[in-house]
């Protein structure tokens, strides 16, 4: 056995006492564990010394160390055990100081989530980053993890947040996430102290890591400015933790709990014009000028994708004649359902439904709790939006592609316009021998004839002219007069 060697200075239950002492300081084990593992390996090698699997009795005074084995009615010295059955216990010693590391280490970090740590890079494999977190544990940093763009190199100390710790066979595997929008917020809870003691309170956090992000902050102290404490003197704060995130763009928002107020806050820089929120679709839909549209909506759609996480409503941005002709087309679809009213029609409206595909979100039950259409109506209703729901589809971006081609016509009337009488002004300067020929500002077409180039952004929520349903609709589906 491990302590044999002892047996001659100190008796086993000492140097038993030691061992566990030992261990407990130097990995953290408890001892509780550490007399449990080291019975529980005595006993599988007198089970396999006697070649039994049940009837052995091991136990181990936590005062004295004195080891107490019994096999059915007979006691048994543990010295007495041969060679294998020893290696076989000194094995199962090891196997359960490890097992008690990994509860060590999984105990340690498992109630960290979120939390922001601090380690060293020791290696990086295939863009994974291995940081050592303390002398007994390393953590993983994905590259799907990481900020889009950065790289990490051996020696390097990283701050990010745990993100998972999971055990896999007797190890454990701690993840760690520079990209999730908690980072963002264990940064704020650092660099702020008024966060850590609680005067405010950041309330969520969208983010498109390496882009951009937007915190909603609110204050519980009328006379703390909640933006301003976290924006500080010059931008000293907010520039500390833009700074760990490599430049990204933080949108710091003031956190309301009315959505009339929040949402034209989350969308900032943008100025809405109007709010109308729904409730069941947990739908918003947000009015503004055609010169407020691309701004709103942002680069690629992220304005208003960040400021529907953060305040958790899909938002839809609308100018006052694209929600008119949404309005118009909805009215003139929905006159073609199985029981199609006025009364229906309005009900949907009310509720935020403009399509088929926004009757499909919901059931029979919930469809006839507003429209008051007994349930096997509504089943009806639903079934044939679930059908057409693909054909007005088509038809809205056939709507879509019609008003493009219009515009790119106009356009180019306009253009072709421009230059006729930029050519006439410059052919009847030229007969009367004075001006030169070609058009001047004075003489000619203004710079501002020809038409603007349309808005990428604008043909995310754009329609044009609308068009009716494919001629093997069923009979019934008429258009509302």
């Amino acid at each position: 056995m491990v302590l044999k060697k002892a047996d001659d200075k100190k008796n086993p239950g000492a140097a038993i006492l030691e061992l566990v002492d030992k261990l407990h300081e130097e990995r953290k084990i408890p001892k509780e564990t550490i007399l449990k593992g080291i019975a529980s390996a005595i006993q599988v090698a007198i089970e396999k010394k006697e070649q039994v699997e049940e009837g052995v009795f091991v136990s181990i005074d936590e005062v004295t160390g004195t080891i107490v084995a019994r096999f059915r009615d007979k006691d048994m010295d543990p010295e007495e055990l041969g060679r294998i059955a020893a290696q076989s216990a000194k094995q199962m010693i090891i196997q359960k100081i490890r097992e008690a590391e990994s509860d060590t280490v999984f105990n340690e970090f498992a109630g960290k989530r979120y939390e922001l740590v601090v380690g060293t890079v020791t290696r990086v494999d295939a863009g994974t980053a291995i940081v050592q977190l303390n002398a007994k544990t390393e953590a993983l940093l994905p590259r799907s993890e990481q900020i889009p763009g950065e790289t990490h190199h051996v020696g390097e100390r990283v701050k990010a947040i745990i993100l998972e710790v999971r055990k896999q066979g007797h190890r454990v595997k701690v993840v760690l996430s520079r990209a999730h929008p908690e980072f963002v917020k264990a940064l704020f809870e650092e660099e702020i102290p008024e966060i850590d003691e609680r005067i405010i309170d950041i309330r969520a956090v969208s983010r498109e890591a390496g882009y951009r992000s937007k915190v909603a902050v609110t204050s519980i102290d009328m006379k703390v400015d909640a933006v301003g404490a976290c924006v500080g003197v010059r931008g000293s704060r907010i520039k500390n933790v833009i700074e760990e995130l490599n430049g990204e763009r933080i949108d710091i928002v003031r956190w309301n709990d009315a959505l009339q107020v929040l949402i034209p806050n989350a969308l900032q820089p943008a100025q809405i014009s109007d709010v109308f929120t729904y409730p069941r679709l947990g739908r918003a839909i947000v009015l503004v000028t055609d010169d407020q549209l691309s701004l709103a909506i942002g680069r690629r759609g992220q304005n208003v994708r960040l400021a529907s996480k953060l305040v958790g409503w899909d938002i839809e941005i609308m100018t006052h004649d694209e929600l008119a002709e949404a309005l118009e087309r909805a009215e003139r679809w929905f006159g073609q359902l199985p029981s199609a009213s006025a009364e229906l029609t309005n009900s949907l409206i009310e509720e935020g439904f403009l399509s088929y595909n926004d009757i499909t979100m919901t059931d029979a039950a919930g469809l006839g709790e507003f429209t008051g259409l007994p349930e096997p109506l509504a089943d009806e209703v639903v079934m044939y939006a679930e059908e057409y729901a693909e054909v007005m589809e088509q038809s809205v971006e056939e709507e879509r592609r019609q008003a493009e081609e219009a515009a790119e016509a106009a356009r180019a009337e306009a253009e072709e316009a421009a230059r006729l009488e930029a050519e006439a002004a410059a052919s009847a300067a030229a007969a009367e021998g004075g001006a030169p020929a070609e058009a001047t500002a004075e003489g000619g077409a203004p710079e501002s004839a020809a038409a603007p180039e349309p808005d990428p952004a604008v043909a995310v929520s754009g329609s044009g002219e609308a068009t009716e349903p494919p001629a093997d609709a069923p009979s019934d589906a008429k258009p509302a007069e």
